[in-house]
């Protein structure tokens, strides 16, 4: 690997961990030539599915398309980032699982949907909200009661 200050050819790794529930390997590295260190992740590289749109269109699966929405539903709410890096990995983990080369885009919101119930029932509604297109406010209202009597049967 090239040393990212002085692009040297030859840097030798210092130590190595595994990160992310075990589907990254985090390395440390050091220069021989300049003697920086600095810090390598290392991930398999799995083809994910296309995602078909309601409209029909394709498109390939876009992680930070996904982190972007998910983090604008957890605006100002008290998520770490470890737990929305979890809930993609988780996500991810699905997509992949299904075995198929496309799947329908509103799975991954539906991905979405349980992965932030499951984190921040605010950000849960904030996210199903804009995904079912709520007319009014009846229809946020059916949907946290839906959610209370959920959470009211796991006491």
């Amino acid at each position: 690997m090239h040393c990212p200050f002085c692009s040297a050819l030859d840097t030798k790794v210092i130590d190595s961990r595994l990160v992310a529930e075990g589907n990254q390997v985090r390395r440390r590295r050091e220069c021989i030539t300049c003697e920086e260190r600095f810090t390598t992740f290392e991930t398999a590289e799995l083809v994910m599915p296309r995602l078909v749109k309601q409209n029909g269109e394709r498109e390939p699966f876009n992680e930070d398309k996904l982190r972007w929405g998910m983090l604008k539903a957890l605006e100002k709410r008290p998520v770490g980032i470890e737990q929305v890096d979890e809930a993609i990995t988780h996500i991810n983990h699905a997509l992949r699982a299904s075995g198929e080369r496309e799947v329908p885009s509103k799975m991954v919101g539906e991905l979405v949907m349980h992965e932030l119930r499951r984190l921040d029932e605010v950000a849960y509604v904030r996210f199903a909200s804009v995904y079912r297109s709520f007319k009014d406010l009846n229809e946020f209202r059916e949907e946290i009661d839906r959610l209370s009597n959920d959470n009211s049967g796991k006491k």
